[in-house]
């Protein structure tokens, strides 16, 4: 029985953890970016319950930061639940799914 020489075997397996690292570092900064823009939030959001009046400015930026957080929720919900690491294959899927969007909206129907 010969066996294949071990650089054979193992380059192929670098050039996957070699992508899966570049993948997970593009998810890394993306996320660290979108935190990074709603560093105010907490103060402001404090504002309105301590009795004090948003003013239009500060709504704007409340709406900035909120959808920016509705952006990274899939992102956060295997972080934050319980046995959520669990749910990383669905959470790839549907994202997947988003993003490549269904083929018959794609496609028009042609009636004979």
């Amino acid at each position: 029985m010969t066996q294949l020489p071990r650089r054979k075997i193992i380059s192929p397996l670098q050039r996957k953890w070699a992508a899966v690292r570049s993948i997970h570092e593009n998810h890394r900064l993306y996320i660290r970016g979108e935190l990074s823009q709603v560093r105010g939030l907490i103060p402001i959001l404090m504002k309105h319950r301590n009795g004090g009046q948003w003013s239009v400015e500060e709504r704007a930026m409340l709406q900035r930061d909120l959808r920016a957080l509705s952006n990274l929720s899939p992102y956060l919900i295997p972080l934050i639940m319980p046995g959520g690491i669990l749910m990383l294959p669905l959470l790839a899927w549907w994202l997947d799914h988003r993003r490549n969007g269904r083929k018959d909206k794609i496609e028009p129907a042609i009636d004979p």
